[in-house]
């Protein structure tokens, strides 16, 4: 299975996907990564969804990743005594610790971390946004807002909090009980919902212990004033535009999604661009021109993946919407356009052997126009150092490791493979280039690059560099 692209492609399953089918289908139409969504799927289910893409995987003999997205706090309001009020915009509205049923001047807020967190001059979002509130005054136990946007606000809507930081971790209950079905099942990646400080990521990657890496999603303006220490602390970002565009003016989105990206790039983590990317594939089998330019310009600025959620979950055009965006990917990377922005982002490499190694690699692909780097790694460490490079050529990642390979299908321009540890150099030269002709990377008289690192089966060891000339034995073997 070679993609004909570098850009990855993140499919959330859910009712319109979920079955083994449907799952090497969407699969065989260029999903890399398969996105389980605990806020929809019961626990129970996970080992069963686990189980059915790997074996498609076995089947495929291709690596294939797996994200459980955990759900993360839902912030929600009381009840109302008529099950739904209408709140006039000028009204002042109080939020309560009082558990009793609201009407249009009250409601009970169960969350008295939040009540305590408030402070005069903060905004709160109701029911995604359509409702908006300030806050003119605030006491242990109560807040006096007065109504900016008003409108009709029903049993336990969600709440937003756009200028407050609430002292409650980002994972709950369910969270760490999901978390653990995770990891038991085999996760890949663990996504982190409500991160506002680089510590709610630390506390997962505590618990996961390198059984998975860890991904923060930028979903909250409080994340973006702590960017560059989650950034050093995750192993991957997600830009959870759809939350953002909620808790923030949606015209700083666009904005803030490149300076996510490019944050990414640098510090070498892969980085995902999420929400609403062909929103109207839900129902209709076409997408829109805007939402074609949204995912072309995510794949432009270098993102290395971009993601369903709804499209492929629930949509009617599940197969459609990852086909649609494959043919995207691959149109912007054959624009001559496309390269010049992403050398143009080129990040400086860090004072190490691995990264100057990486960039050295860069620089031989374009001066003798390769197409395949061989990377031998055990962590996937060197991988992601010449992903981060974006060269022309395809990172072809070998590792003994089964677990590093499906991480890796995150990864821009990476096609992991799983094979034994190298024994010596020679064996490591010969083996990458026979790998290089079978996956049609190479034939016959070309030339690719090994990368390496001595000894072998030493994590982020990269300290050597090679370059590899095809032979007829090597096309023989492969």
């Amino acid at each position: 299975m070679k993609r004909s692209r570098r850009t990855k492609i993140v499919a959330t399953l859910g009712p319109a996907s979920d079955s083994p089918e449907m799952i090497e289908r969407l699969f065989r139409a260029g999903v890399d990564v398969f996105r389980l969504n605990m806020s929809h799927l019961p626990r129970e289910k996970l080992p069963e969804k686990v189980e059915a893409i790997r074996t498609i995987e076995r089947e495929a003999k291709r690596p294939i990743g797996i994200l459980v997205d955990l759900q993360g706090p839902k912030l929600r309001l009381g009840t109302f005594a008529e099950g739904a009020a209408m709140i006039e915009a000028g009204a002042t509205f109080v939020l309560d610790g009082d558990p009793s049923p609201g009407d249009a001047a009250r409601c009970h807020l169960p969350h008295p971390e939040i009540l305590q967190a408030l402070e005069p001059g903060h905004a709160i979002l109701l029911d995604d946004g359509k409702l908006r509130l300030s806050v003119v005054e605030t006491s242990e136990n109560r807040a006096v807002t007065r109504v900016e946007v008003g409108g009709r606000i029903s049993n336990r809507k969600g709440v937003s909090l756009p200028h407050t930081v609430i002292p409650v971790p980002a994972m709950t209950d369910k969270d760490r009980a999901d978390l653990d079905a995770g990891l038991n099942a085999g996760a890949d990646w663990i996504a982190v919902s409500f991160v506002q400080r680089p510590e709610d990521v630390a506390e997962v990657k505590k618990v996961c212990a390198g059984r998975a890496l860890v991904m923060a999603k930028i979903e909250k303006p409080q994340a973006l004033t702590r960017l560059e220490e989650i950034l050093e602390i995750s192993d991957g970002l997600m830009v959870a535009r759809g939350d953002l565009g909620v808790e923030m003016p949606l015209e700083q989105v666009p904005g803030v999604q490149k300076r996510i990206t490019r944050g990414a790039r640098r510090y070498g983590k892969p980085v995902v661009v999420a929400t609403q990317m062909l929103e109207s594939m839900i129902t209709a089998p076409v997408p829109t021109r805007a939402e074609v330019s949204d995912v072309a310009t995510a794949v432009y600025e270098g993102a290395d993946a971009v993601m369903l959620s709804a499209e492929s979950a629930s949509g009617a055009h599940p197969i459609g919407a990852v086909e649609t965006m494959n043919r995207i990917a691959e149109q912007v990377e054959r624009d001559q356009i496309y390269w010049s922005i992403i050398r143009a982002q080129s990040a400086t490499p860090d004072e190490t052997a691995a990264d100057a190694i990486a960039a050295a690699a860069h620089q031989m692909v374009d001066a003798l126009n390769l197409d395949a780097i061989m990377a031998w790694t055990n962590s996937g460490s060197t991988a992601l150092r010449l992903s981060r490079e974006r060269p022309n050529a395809t990172v072809i990642a070998l590792t003994p490791r089964r677990e590093t390979a499906r991480r890796l299908a995150l990864a821009w321009g990476t096609h992991p493979i799983v094979t034994k540890d190298a024994s010596d150099v020679d064996d490591m030269s010969f083996r990458a280039a026979k790998f290089a002709v079978r996956e049609k990377f190479a034939a016959v008289g070309d030339r690719v690059i090994v990368v390496a690192g001595l000894p072998f089966g030493t994590p982020g060891a990269t300290n050597l560099v090679r370059l590899a000339f095809i032979t007829r034995e090597h096309a023989e073997k492969a």
